[in-house]
């Protein structure tokens, strides 16, 4: 048990009985909920972690074969669950980590309650068919050839993008340093399978009640992802929030608080 609580840097917090589990997204760590969890401490358990490779995790356990697919990430996620014999889990997911959960959810419907998604998205990548995911190849090519040559300056670009709230800079600066202080080798091989992941096929084989949190004005995630998401998964509710950006339970905490309990 010790190794996968220290492995994944798991924390637990919350007076309550039934399990939240809260899964940071690409570049980040679980610091990122610190917004967001005081509203459920009272009535939950609240479950923390880091992703192996980020924040602080236990960098040795890091594989790249393990970790070139989602698959990897799953399993850091049910070794979670198992560990701890969590039953009925809220999974909250950001980013790539809605599927993640997904997957998870597919392979142990079982230890699932609901997903909850925050800018979710099973491909980012345009597709010939029409699909709109919001970036060519040759954009993802040219984030992923940055972030080998200039770790620092991708960061520094893609902060603003993603947080898009320019009238709060000190959120935008705390993103930026968070990218910053990942491993580059590590946060690059993520970035690769995040971007360059396809989970459409998956869509169908889920079962339990999924709430879709998407963003106005996400430049990571578009409208149409989110609208693609709620027709292919068929116990889905979709929220079309007013933040904008790809981090509202940073940037805007309380409606992110209060679409989650409304869900709940």
């Amino acid at each position: 048990m010790k190794d996968v609580v220290v492995r994944n840097n798991v924390k637990i917090i919350g007076k309550g009985k039934q399990p939240i589990l809260f899964a940071h997204g690409f570049g980040c760590d679980q610091n990122m909920w610190r917004y967001i969890t005081p509203a459920f401490e009272e009535h939950y358990q609240i479950i923390l972690f880091d992703y192996v490779g980020s924040g602080n995790s236990d960098f040795n356990a890091y594989q790249s074969q393990k970790y070139q697919s989602l698959q990897g990430y799953k399993q850091d996620v049910l070794d979670i669950i198992e560990t701890l014999e969590l039953q009925q889990v809220i999974f909250i997911g950001h980013s790539i980590s809605s599927m993640i959960g997904l997957l998870a959810s597919i392979e142990r419907p079982d230890y699932f309650e609901k997903l909850i998604m925050i800018g979710p998205s099973p491909r980012y990548l345009n597709d010939r068919d029409g699909y709109v995911g919001g970036f060519e190849l040759s954009d993802i090519m040219e984030i992923l050839d940055m972030m080998e040559m200039n770790f620092l300056g991708w960061a520094s670009f893609l902060a603003p993008i993603a947080m898009n709230n320019p009238e709060s800079p000190k959120l935008t600066n705390e993103l930026e340093q968070t990218f910053k202080s990942a491993d580059p080798v590590i946060a690059r091989e993520f970035a690769e399978v995040t971007f360059l992941s396809d989970h459409r096929s998956d869509l169908s084989k889920a079962s339990v009640p999924i709430l879709i949190m998407q963003c106005s004005d996400d430049s990571i995630v578009p409208i149409e992802v989110g609208e693609y998401l709620h027709q292919h998964l068929k116990a889905s509710t979709l929220r079309l929030m007013t933040a904008k950006g790809h981090y509202p339970h940073i940037s805007h905490p309380q409606e992110t608080i209060d679409l989650i309990t409304q869900f709940l």
